[in-house]
This record gives C-alpha cells, sequence and structure tokens, in this order.
C-alpha cells in the first residue's frame, strides 16, 4: 500500500518477540545502525506482538509532516479517533440510565457533580494516554512488567469483572431498547440473545481499516447527540437552572437518597477498564518516540482530541438529566399515568409504574414510556434508537478493552471471536436468566449493583495509572510534575471514597446478615491490604528511597531486577527514550 493512504503497514518477521514499539520507539534504527537485542521471552521481557494482538496491529495512521509551525488541522484529524473511542465508555446504558434518575431524583442539582466527574476522567485519561504515547506500551502490558506474578493476576481478574460487569449492563440496555423498538414483539430475554449476534457483526467490520472504524463509531455517538438532543429540544427544559445546577456547587435541600444519587453519577461516569482501553488505543497513531518533541506533539492533539469528546460525551449526558430533571423530578406514578390516558402506551404505563402516588423509581424502559406519553410515540422510538446505538457502540469498546488487558496481563493472545465469545457468554447468561424470569424492574436493580462491582475496581486502574507515569524511569522528562502527582492522587482518593460509600449503602440495602456478611467482612479486608500493596508500589515507583530500599518492598513489591524496573533510574527504557544515541545490550544488561 502506497505510502499516502494514512497508514503504515508493518510486518513483523520476529513474531513480536522484540519490536522497535518493545523499547519505546516506533521507528528505531535497523540493525546496521544500531545494536538489536534479542530478548530471551520471561516476565521481563515483553508481550509477543501477533497479528492478533489489536485492531490496529498491522496499520498505524501516519502524522503528516507540516510545514507551519504551531497548531495544525491535518496533525489534529490524524491523531483523532482514540479518544472518542474512550468516550464511549461515558455513554453506555449504564451512564444513561444513572443521568436520567439523577434528573428524576434531583432535578438539576447534581449537574455540577456531572460536570466534574467528567473533568476528572479527562485528568484520567489524560495519563493513561501519555503512558501509551511515552512509552509504546499500554497499561496492562506495563503493569505485566512492574507487577509480581501474583498481584498482576489479582488486578487482571478486577479488571475482567469490571469489564464483564459493564458488559451486562451493555447487553440489558440492549434488550430493553429492542423490547421499545419491536413494540415489545421481541421479549427482553430474545434482546438478550440477539445481543451475541450483533456482537459478532461488528467484529468483521474492523478489516475495512481502522479509521473507516473509527467512522463507524464517531456515526453511532452522532446518533446518540441526534436522538437524546431530539428529546432536549421537545422537552424545552428551563436553560436558567440547567446552567445554575452546572456552575453552582451546591445542592439545596437535599436528602440521603439525592445524595446517594450524586456518588452513583461519579461511579458511572469513570470506568476503570476505559484507562486500560485508551493507553492501548493511542497506540494506533506513529509515533516517532526517539524524538521528545514528536511524543510531546502526540500528548499534546491526544489531550486536545479527548478533551474535544469528552466535552460531546457531557452535553449527551446533560441532555438526558435535563429532559428527565424537567419532566418526571417530583412527579408520581399516578401523574405519569394521568398523561399517558389517551395514548396508545397507556397499559404498558399501567403496568410499568402502577396507579399509586410514590415518588417514580426511573429505569430505560420506563424512560420511554414517559417520553412517549408526554410527546408522542415519536420521542419513545428515538430514545429507543439512541439507548440502541449506546448499547452497540460501548459493546465494541468493552470487547477491545477485555482484548488489551488479556493480551497485556496474561501474555496471552486470542482470536477476538473467541475473546468476544468468552466475555459475552459471562454477561448473557445470568442477564438471560434474569430477563427471562424476572420483571423489568429486576435488570434495573442489577445495573445498580452493577455500578457498585465497577465502582470498586476503580482504584486498580487509577493507581497503576498514577504509579507509572510518575516514574522517572518509565517516562523519562514526561515523568508526572510535582503538581500533577498532588492533583491526581487527591481526585483519585476523593472518587475512591465516594465510590466505597456507594458501594456500602448498596451493601446495607441488600440487608445482609449471617455467613454472606462475614464473607463480604472478609473481602473488604483483603480488598483494602491489596490496595495498600498497590499503594506502597506506588509510593516506590515516586521515588521515595525508604521505600525503594526496604528489603521486604524489594522482594515482595518491586518488580525482577531485569525487568524495565523502577528500583534502576538508569534503566535501559530509560535511556533509550531519553537519549536515542545510547547504544545498548539488553542481552548484557539482563545477565548483569
Amino acid at each position: 500500500m502506497s505510502s499516502n493512504d494514512g497508514y503504515n503497514r508493518n510486518e513483523d518477521p520476529n513474531n513480536g518477540i522484540s519490536t522497535s514499539d518493545d523499547i519505546g520507539s516506533s521507528r528505531m534504527p535497523s540493525s546496521s545502525t544500531r545494536l538489536q537485542p534479542q530478548i530471551v521471552p520471561n516476565e521481563a521481557t515483553h508481550l509477543k506482538g501477533q497479528s492478533k494482538q489489536a485492531y490496529f496491529s498491522d496499520e498505524k495512521v501516519l502524522i503528516p509532516e507540516t510545514e507551519t509551525i504551531g497548531f495544525s488541522w491535518r496533525k489534529l484529524w490524524a491523531f483523532t479517533g482514540p479518544g472518542f473511542l474512550m468516550s464511549i465508555a461515558y455513554l453506555d446504558p449504564g451512564n444513561i440510565e444513572s443521568d436520567l434518575q439523577s434528573g428524576a431524583a434531583a432535578k438539576y442539582k447534581i449537574l455540577w457533580v456531572l460536570l466534574w466527574a467528567t473533568v476528572l476522567g479527562l485528568l484520567m485519561q489524560r495519563l493513561a494516554a501519555r503512558l501509551g504515547v511515552v512509552t509504546g506500551l499500554h497499561l496492562a502490558e506495563m503493569c505485566y512488567r512492574q507487577y509480581k506474578k501474583v498481584p498482576r493476576f489479582i488486578l487482571w481478574i478486577m479488571i475482567e469483572i469490571a469489564i464483564v460487569g459493564s458488559d451486562m449492563q451493555e447487553v440489558i440496555g440492549t434488550a430493553i431498547a429492542i423490547y421499545l423498538l419491536s413494540n415489545k414483539v421481541i421479549p427482553l430475554w430474545g434482546g438478550v440473545l440477539i445481543t451475541i449476534v450483533d456482537t459478532f457483526t461488528f467484529l468483521f467490520l474492523d478489516k475495512y481499516g481502522l479509521r473507516k472504524l473509527e467512522f463507524l463509531f464517531g456515526l453511532l455517538i452522532t446518533v446518540m447527540a441526534v436522538t437524546f438532543g431530539y428529546e432536549y429540544v421537545v422537552s424545552a427544559p428551563n436553560q436558567g437552572e440547567v446552567l445554575e445546577g452546572m456552575f453552582i456547587p451546591w445542592c439545596t435541600d437535599c436528602n440521603s437518597q439525592v445524595l446517594l444519587q450524586a456518588v452513583g453519577v461519579v461511579g458511572a461516569v469513570i470506568m476503570p477498564h476505559n484507562l486500560y482501553l485508551h493507553s492501548a488505543l493511542v497506540k494506533s497513531r506513529d509515533v516517532d518516540r526517539r524524538q521528545p518533541t514528536k511524543v510531546r506533539e502526540a500528548n499534546f492533539y491526544f489531550f486536545i482530541e479527548a478533551s474535544v469528546a469528552l466535552f460531546v460525551s457531557f452535553i449527551i449526558n446533560l441532555f438526558v438529566v435535563a429532559v428527565f430533571a424537567h419532566g418526571m423530578f417530583g412527579k408520581t406514578n399516578a401523574d405519569v399515568l394521568q398523561v399517558c390516558e389517551n395514548q396508545p402506551m397507556y397499559e404498558d404505563a399501567v403496568h410499568s409504574f402502577g396507579n399509586n402516588t410514590e415518588i417514580i423509581d426511573a429505569d430505560l424502559y420506563k424512560g420511554g414510556l414517559f417520553l412517549g406519553c408526554t410527546f408522542g410515540a415519536a420521542a419513545m422510538y428515538i430514545w429507543g434508537v439512541g439507548i440502541l446505538a449506546a448499547g452497540q457502540s460501548s459493546t465494541m469498546t468493552g470487547t477491545y478493552a477485555g482484548q488489551f488487558s488479556m493480551e497485556g496481563f496474561l501474555n496471552l493472545q486470542w482470536p477476538r471471536w473467541r475473546r468476544v465469545l468468552f466475555t459475552r457468554l459471562i454477561a448473557i447468561i445470568p442477564t438471560f436468566f434474569l430477563a427471562f424470569f424476572s420483571r423489568m424492574e429486576d435488570l434495573t436493580n442489577m445495573n445498580d449493583i452493577l455500578n457498585a462491582v465497577m465502582s470498586l475496581q476503580l482504584p486498580f486502574a487509577a493507581i497503576p495509572t498514577i504509579a507509572f507515569t510518575s516514574c522517572s524511569a518509565i517516562m523519562g522528562e514526561f515523568v508526572n510534575g510535582v503538581g500533577n502527582k498532588i492533583i491526581s492522587i487527591l481526585l483519585t482518593v476523593v472518587v475512591i471514597a465516594v465510590n466505597l460509600y456507594f458501594v456500602i449503602n448498596q451493601v446495607e440495602a441488600l440487608s445482609i446478615e449471617g455467613g454472606v456478611l462475614a464473607v463480604v467482612c472478609i473481602f473488604a479486608i483483603l480488598y483494602l491490604l491489596f490496595n495498600l500493596y498497590l499503594v506502597i508500589h506506588m509510593i516506590a515507583c515516586m521515588g521515595n528511597k525508604c521505600f525503594m530500599n526496604n528489603r521486604w518492598v524489594q522482594k515482595w513489591v518491586l518488580p525482577s531486577q531485569n525487568s524495565f524496573s523502577i528500583k534502576n533510574a538508569n534503566s535501559t527504557y530509560a535511556r533509550i527514550s531519553t537519549n536515542p544515541d545510547t547504544e545498548v545490550d539488553i542481552n548484557n544488561e539482563e545477565d548483569a
């Protein structure tokens, strides 16, 4: 293929054992100008980059050279893609349901929570993207090198739980959307089964090229923006109240239920597996890591692109919150039935809402019925299309996150169809039985539990991200500054504390007692101990001499001497990444 097609297709004669990306450069000189290391595979070596590894493994988007100095729209366009794929996790059905519930429970009062949760998400996504750009390795691959075998395996299990939980939410959302759009012809359990087929259909699309796949995801985001934007326009919420809710960080007369809803918004927005996903997606661009100016340029454009993408996702989430804040806040089930009296979906509304004076307990399906009763059937079907787009787009990004996680943590490459089958079956089996034997309300309750489960996994993405990007041996001159470290740590502590509050509240709501409570307490202790282990590793990563020189830490926490380790600030990788003219023989260094 010619060089002007926007891609760089690379053959890998060594089956990926020793590649340019392995030592931080996508364009390292050939063996005639530089000694090529032959690395014996072990825990310190890099992952085998087989052709199945990632959706961009055989093609990378070329970055155009421009004569002008400064900002370039052509370069921004070349870097555009990974951030929008990442932003889809902010728009999955679990997020949409959290949005409508927060609007129904608190009106516009906690819009500022959504805004600042998105800003915090951007800060964490920036760190994840920088890790991928600077090192050429994504977060899971770096975990493979920087953690011992047992903690590395535990991390993988935790991230897999987050991915499966997210996948279950996507299955639930897609099934509800199909149920709405088919006018109940296709039952919920039928919609669950359909998600198996549609996922595999999406897998065939990436053979048409990376940019076309990114365009498809952009199209799905556009569908969500148009559909939810339509609902926003027809509902016409008070713009002054919307702006006040966004920018005034206060909640007057808010009860514990509203506080819990605010916590749920934070937990739904910041997804742990999304950090692993974004750090891998940025590797799809052909960045010359030998040149610090090129790396700095890539960081700059990726940050702009991620900012735009998350701004779009925030606006879409804002549409949903405002629509249901305007229409559902303070309403009882009887109020909705009164609106639905002369509408074709009246019987469904009676069954779903019930004729009582209780405050509406909103969910995706009830939201569609409410819109249909209030603004006509078209609004209900447009809502269904938006939910379907959210479920389908997040399904594919979840698949990629799972693939990157498995390849990075386990050094294992599966064909994508097998990876999808593995993740989707785990998600579908319990969801299918729940949809077949239970009610719509049970699916909504499952969403709340899944949000709590995923909130528990956040430290297992946030702490490694901060640790690696704060390590000078890994990041070289691009290491986090003191201000970055302080801000990222403080904000992460706040979010983790907020999420733990949410989880504790959910556990209390389940009224657990006896042996089950004992099991939960044991798990909680082990959970806190593992978080402490990760924090100790992070402090050592940041260069604390007391921790780095401690024998216990060296034996049980820090990686082996022959890995790209933080114990040696002059590690092979650090010297190559910061000084491309350095001649090294990795074999000799490992023998040392």
